[in-house]
């Protein structure tokens, strides 16, 4: 046992049979260099006996299936789970739903079964509504002020939303028991929305206040009695006027196409209501069935296919490209080919671009994008007259010379500014300072020029603020010339600036610079303002300030603003009169002040937008933007989901092509 062994190369089977030696005491007998490699050879045949043996490419592959069947499995519970828990919950919502509810003897008060007569054309006086005692609630609204709004656009709605409960008897006068999502009318108009995701009825909107809906058209005004003459239907369908008392009075009644002394507008169809959207759809469709039919002749089908759009504004605009689309994406698809080919769609515009009030990049952008989708856009150009089966236009050249022009067509848009609707021109009318020529003008407070103070207010495309100070000229001076000589100097005029910001919060950009708009109108340089410069002064003030436009964005804002005006009034009414408090107008709220969140426009699977002095502009990915803006903008959650389906199913199944 004490001889030395000699070990050759070791290979791993002489290595494994040395291992065991490690235990006994013969190991220690044994050379050093033996022993190290004994030694290391069982801990190399050690690890290795530990590292797992690789799967077959057939086991892994088991393995895997099963993975995968497992969280299939997993899915498809949760989903099972799912829709048994949202049927669950229906079966629940219809089971507390659908329950037989008995109403008996409601209390109704006598002057709405039997109203009295009375007013200046001794007609029924609505004092007292059918559901004003029917609970305690009720009971404490009809005691409260009377607020009696006229219309249910932007601005109405906005002020309904804004107004905190209990504190007015609320009362809502509109030709529609429903409000309208404008905006999105061009694409009601040829099937990639439905009617139904634009419109919310009235009565749920108020339902929050409590309020009352009467279905009808406000035609006059009484102002010495506070009544408002509404016209309504009867059972029989024929026309009756009553009265409707107020205490303070809203309106926001909209307005009308401006027709700018064109003939023949009655062949024309307009873009403001839910009618208007539905008959632009049935003629469209209808256009197309007749051009496929092969009694059809080639001129005549090209007479039918031809589009005109009156108009380069954001509704001008956005009807031409949802034609457009209508075209590419559902016509070629379900249509004779021929149909497509021989489309033709014209846009004529009176100014040198379309969507002027745009920045100059949206324009040159919108009209690029017009071109390349071969749109006739027709530029400072003026329809003349319009027949049955064509247009009449001019044209001013660049020499000067006027040269005249036909299209024909079957389908004539007109979307060229807007005038008063008729309640708003009697009202006007009746007022004597009223001389805006398209709206009724109200002062900063939005309430009308003319009318009893803190009584009726207007908002919306049917108002406007006024931008001229001139009429405040006297009172201005009275309030700012502290030693009364009659001139005002440069301390006296800050104070009069200050004022004039107050009354006329839209001069505010142009009275930055003081001493600079001083020393311009001191015409004799003797550091002080006469009369005469004063009122020269205040003239090209009011010539430089723009009026507000006629949009949605506006009427929101004022409806909002209104909406706070009413309830700080009704929440501090009592102390501003005990303290002999005049204007409370005034007293609750300053005056309302427009901010420009910008303007944007859909332009065919593309949309711009005008942010001021940012304008963004671009394919899907602003179309998605400009998607989520009035998806946001929607009055309720219901509006809301019924859009996101119209989109989903119209990007799915494609628009709806029938004719209803």
């Amino acid at each position: 046992m004490n001889s030395f062994i000699r070990f050759s190369q070791p290979t791993r089977a002489n290595l494994i049979q040395l291992a065991p030696w490690r235990t006994v005491r013969v190991r220690t007998q044994l050379p050093c260099a033996t022993r190290f490699l004994a030694e290391r050879a069982f801990q190399t045949d050690t690890q290795q006996s530990s590292i797992p043996v690789e799967p077959r490419p057939r086991s892994r592959f088991l393995k895997r299936s099963l993975q995968v069947a497992k969280y299939t499995s997993y899915f498809a519970l949760s989903a099972a789970f799912g829709v048994l828990a949202i049927g669950a919950g229906f079966f629940i919502h219809d089971a507390f739903t659908y329950t037989d509810r008995h109403v008996d003897r409601v209390p109704v008060s006598p002057l709405a079964l039997h109203p009295e007569r009375g007013g200046p054309k001794n007609l029924p006086v609505v004092k007292a509504l059918l559901a004003d005692e029917e609970d305690e609630e009720a009971k404490k609204l009809s005691e409260k002020p009377k607020l009696v709004i006229v219309g249910g656009g932007w601005g109405s709605v906005a002020t309904l939303q804004t107004l905190a409960t209990g504190e007015y008897h609320v009362i809502v006068v509109a030709p529609e028991n429903f409000t309208t999502f404008t905006p999105l009318l061009p694409s009601a108009a040829v099937g990639t929305v439905q009617i139904r995701s634009l419109i919310e009825p009235m009565r749920k909107i108020i339902a929050r206040l409590h309020g009352q809906m009467i279905h009808g058209n406000a035609v006059d005004l009484v102002m010495s009695e506070r009544l408002l003459e509404v016209e309504v239907l009867d059972s029989s369908r024929q026309p009756q006027r009553i009265y409707v008392p107020y205490d303070k009075l809203i309106i926001a009644c909209g307005s009308v196409s401006s027709t700018h002394g064109v003939p023949g507008l009655e062949h024309c169809f307009q873009l403001k209501t839910i009618s208007d959207a539905q008959a632009i759809r049935r003629r469209i469709i209808n256009n197309f069935e007749t051009a496929s039919l092969p009694t059809t002749s080639p001129e005549e089908r090209k007479r039918l296919l031809s589009f005109v759009v009156c108009g380069g504004g954001p509704t001008g605009v956005e009807t031409a490209a949802e034609i457009h689309d209508l075209c590419q994406e559902d016509i070629m698809n379900y249509y004779p080919k021929i149909c497509r080919e021989e489309v033709s769609i014209h846009l004529i515009q009176s100014r040198e671009h379309i969507l002027n009030t745009y920045s100059e990049a949206i324009s040159k952008f919108a009209e690029e994008k017009f071109r390349r989708e071969n749109v006739d856009l027709i530029t400072s150009a003026r329809v003349s007259a319009v027949f049955p089966d064509h247009v009449v236009y001019t044209v001013k050249g660049s020499d000067g010379k006027i040269s005249t022009h036909e299209i024909e067509s079957n389908f004539v848009l007109w979307s060229t500014g807007i005038a008063m609707n008729p309640f708003t021109e009697r009202v006007s009318n009746l007022l004597p300072n009223q001389v805006h020529k398209k709206a009724i003008v109200v002062d900063a407070h939005l309430r009308v020029k003319g009318a009893p103070p803190g009584e009726v207010y207007a908002m919306g495309d049917c108002a406007t603020i006024e931008t001229s100070a001139v009429d405040y000229l006297l009172e201005l001076v009275d309030e700012a010339d502290r030693d009364k000589n009659g001139k005002i100097d440069f301390d006296e005029f800050e104070v009069m600036v200050r004022r004039i910001k107050q009354r006329i919060p839209m001069s505010e950009s142009h009275l930055a610079k003081i001493r600079t708009l001083f020393n311009r109108y001191d015409s004799d340089a003797d550091n002080t303002l006469n009369l005469n410069e004063l009122c020269k002064l205040l003239e090209e003030l009011g010539n430089r300030v723009t009026a507000l436009p006629a949009t949605a964005q506006v009427a929101s804002q004022q409806g909002k603003y209104l909406g706070r005006k009413l309830n700080k009034l009704a929440a501090q009414r009592e102390v501003l009169e005990a303290n002999f408090v005049k204007d409370l107008d005034e007293a609750v709220l300053g005056p309302f002040r427009y901010r420009h969140l910008g303007s944007l426009a859909y332009i065919g699977n593309a949309a711009v937008f005008d942010l001021g002095n940012l304008s963004f502009m671009g394919g899907l990915f602003a179309m998605y933007a400009w998607r989520g803006v009035y998806w946001n903008e929607q009055v309720s959650a219901r509006t809301r989901a019924l859009l996101m389906i119209d989109w989903i199913i119209r990007g799915v199944w494609g628009r709806d092509l029938s004719i209803l």
